[in-house]
């Protein structure tokens, strides 16, 4: 019986990366549309130390605030493209996401498009 390979690290660490970069674009969209709030580059990077923490992994905090910056350019690229009703559906949807039992095909763009996202840095 094989065993099934395990991920490498640097792929793991991309994995990891492209999947906060969603979280973060989720809770921004949410924030936005559910309460009329902006997050700032320091508490999107304090969001992802809260979560890198939850599963034991780290960010330094420039690479954290890095991602909360492209997290703030995405989500105001999509909120300047959708309707307010279409807006509260799609961060609905992506907050849904983070549970990984839920399935979206939206979701599942979105996070192509987070993957694309980094890949261009």
């Amino acid at each position: 019986m094989q065993r099934p390979q395990r991920p490498s690290p640097a792929a793991t660490d991309r994995g990891a990366r492209i999947a906060l970069l969603f979280a973060l674009v989720a809770q921004r969209l949410d924030s936005y549309y559910e309460h009329g709030q902006e997050l700032t580059p320091a508490q999107g990077a304090a969001l992802a130390a809260d979560w890198l923490a939850r599963s034991r992994r780290s960010l330094t905090q420039e690479e954290r605030l890095h991602l909360s910056r492209l997290s703030d350019d995405m989500a105001r690229a999509m909120r300047s493209t959708l309707s307010r009703e279409a807006g509260l559906f799609t961060a609905h949807e992506m907050m849904q996401a983070l549970d990984p039992n839920y399935h979206s095909e939206l979701a599942r763009t979105l996070m192509v498009e987070c993957e694309l996202l980094l890949d261009a840095e």
